[in-house]
């Protein structure tokens, strides 16, 4: 009786508020989220913790909170060193081709997966478009070298067989850009191409029926009916991008460099790989990781403003 008589004040407590009436009534279903909170907690946020070295002179000694503030001093030191136009310039280059090029390429294949009519056909197509996703750049970029290679490369073998000159193609700057964008477009168009094979699905197929009882054509279909049904869609996907955009791909574009092409390929995820790790300076490379997340933050907050008054699409 005891421990009933302390149980029900608490009960009738949650009862009167609605909010935790209705936490309460789902409280076993909320423990499936523990998990995925705890992880957020120790890995997401516990982290973020690390950001006071880009404000310290960090000591190994004297740990994070005992190293003496700087202040700004490591932001100034990127911003005024030689090499940061050069890597914000290779940064900006990479990641604009690769959304001129690579942001459509998903759209386009789904566009051309979704008419295909059989299909035995189609899940074919669909299933050798998504395998290389699951392949790591360590294999793609080993066998671009094995491919490209200058003495023992296919594209080189034919070449001499034809009496031409071998290419020394990844050590090639002015070919170093395009080997990154049809990679990475041959890497994530067949997964990038799944959202939009949803979004297709979701259309009202009766708006096809009535196009075609007015004798609409497949492109003014295309252009008057689905892509305005995708535009959502779209509109989502290009805000995420463009956010990212000072996101070059760190794995690809490392296991790419060669010094030779250092000068157009040094990004800043690499820069701070090389000054952090390699170099041991902790405090400015975390200054450096740290002005990239607030400049994405913001390219994040100002795209979505823009989206929603353009197209009444936003993430919030």
């Amino acid at each position: 009786m005891v421990a009933s008589e302390e149980v029900l004040p608490f009960t009738q407590r949650i009862k009167k508020n609605k909010s935790l009436s209705k936490i309460w009534s789902f409280r076993y279903i909320y423990l499936f989220l523990l998990p995925a909170l705890i992880w957020f907690l120790v890995f997401a946020y516990y982290p973020m913790y690390g950001i006071l070295i880009a404000f310290k002179d960090f000591k190994y000694n004297l740990g994070i909170l005992g190293s003496p503030w700087e202040g700004f001093r490591y932001f100034k030191q990127f911003l005024n060193d030689s090499s940061f136009y050069d890597v914000l310039r290779n940064t900006l280059s990479i990641s604009a081709l690769k959304l001129l090029f690579g942001f459509p390429a998903p759209l386009v294949l789904a566009l051309m997966l979704n008419a295909i009519s059989k299909g035995k056909i189609k899940r074919a197509f669909q299933t050798i478009s998504y395998l290389p996703h699951f392949v790591s750049w360590v294999v793609v970029v080993t066998l671009l070298q094995k491919i490209l290679s200058p003495n023992v490369g296919l594209i080189n073998d034919i070449r001499n067989h034809m009496g031409l000159d071998s290419i020394f193609f990844m050590g090639n700057p002015s070919l170093f850009y395009p080997l990154v964008i049809i990679s990475d477009i041959w890497k994530g168009v067949g997964w990038g191409s799944i959202i939009y094979l949803a979004a297709l699905t979701n259309i009202d197929p009766h708006l096809y029926e009535a196009s075609q009882i007015d004798g609409a054509g497949r492109w003014s279909t295309l252009f008057k009916i689905t892509l305005p049904c995708l535009t959502p869609t779209i509109a989502i996907l290009l805000i995420f991008s463009l956010s990212g955009i000072l996101n070059a791909g760190f794995d690809q574009i490392y296991l790419m460099q060669t010094p030779a092409t250092l000068n157009v390929s040094e990004i800043l995820d690499t820069y701070v790989l090389k000054t952090g790790i390699q170099q041991g300076q902790f405090a400015y490379s975390t200054a450096i990781g740290l002005f990239k997340s607030v400049i994405s933050l913001l390219l994040i907050v100002v795209v979505n403003k823009i989206s929603k008054r353009l197209s009444d699409t936003s993430l919030w």
